[in-house]
């Protein structure tokens, strides 16, 4: 009877921890981001031009400074008036005369539109390998739960301790690389100094007004949530193993 009970939480735990690791994957929102060409308030100056906050959406103005966008490990979309007529993008949409678009570009590497590179190659190259381990870790997060998901399902109807261990080892792989993943993109945002060196970029190749406010979207937030059942079915899996090893 404990044994069932344990089971059917541990397949909740298991099929939870999956949900929000393949929405945190799945969904451009670990980023949310507004950049203007005009300073709203005397703290964004004080700032340096880059604010942090914890939001779920970033309302962009459509008076026509305003560009608001999203980032994920697959797209950054943004929107909004371009200050800068000549910003690389893949797809836009025109909403009116004016030069209001809405665009979408593969954001595997950097997090930013920008057009070129910040001519310094030293940060170039950090951001990009960065953001390089960050995309693994994500990859490896996914790919372990999935698998273990799939062992559990195979182990479940043969009572095989072996794929019930082998299951919950994988959750909490899983677990671990989605966690460094949560770790690595608030070192990103708090701790390197890339977003400054994008501010500097751009306030002196587009905008010397140019300030920054940065949000932690959706996706952000369904990761820990992930973290959290991926250990707990890994635990679980893992202590049902020895069980039923014990008891067979």
């Amino acid at each position: 009877m404990k044994l069932s009970v344990a089971l059917c939480f541990a397949g909740v735990f298991g099929a939870l921890a999956a949900v929000f690791t393949f929405l945190s994957f799945g969904t451009d929102y670990w980023l949310i981001g507004s950049e203007t060409c005009s300073p709203d308030s005397k703290d964004s100056e004080d700032n340096g031009g880059l604010t942090i906050t914890l939001a779920a959406d970033v309302v962009h103005d459509e008076g026509g400074d305003t560009i608001s966008y999203h980032s994920g490990f697959f797209w950054t979309c943004y929107f909004g008036q371009m200050f800068d007529s000549n910003l690389n993008k893949t797809a836009a949409v025109v909403f009116s005369n004016k030069n209001f678009v809405k665009a979408c570009y593969p954001s595997y590497l950097y997090p930013f539109p920008q057009e070129s590179p910040t001519n310094n190659t030293t940060n170039d190259n950090s951001a990009i390998i960065y953001r390089g381990f960050w995309s693994v870790f994500m990859l490896i997060s996914v790919a372990t739960v999935a698998i273990g998901g799939f062992l559990i399902i195979c182990a479940a109807p043969f009572a095989n301790h072996c794929l019930y261990k082998a299951g919950g080892g994988l959750f909490l792989t899983s677990g671990f690389f989605l966690l460094g993943v949560v770790v690595m993109h608030v070192v990103w945002l708090q701790a390197l100094d890339v977003i400054q060196t994008y501010i500097e970029h751009s306030r002196s190749h587009h905008c010397p007004d140019f300030t920054l406010t940065l949000s932690y979207g959706l996706s952000f937030v369904f990761a820990p949530i992930g973290v959290l059942f991926s250990f707990l079915a890994g635990l679980l899996f893992l202590l049902i193993g020895r069980t039923v090893r014990i008891h067979h």
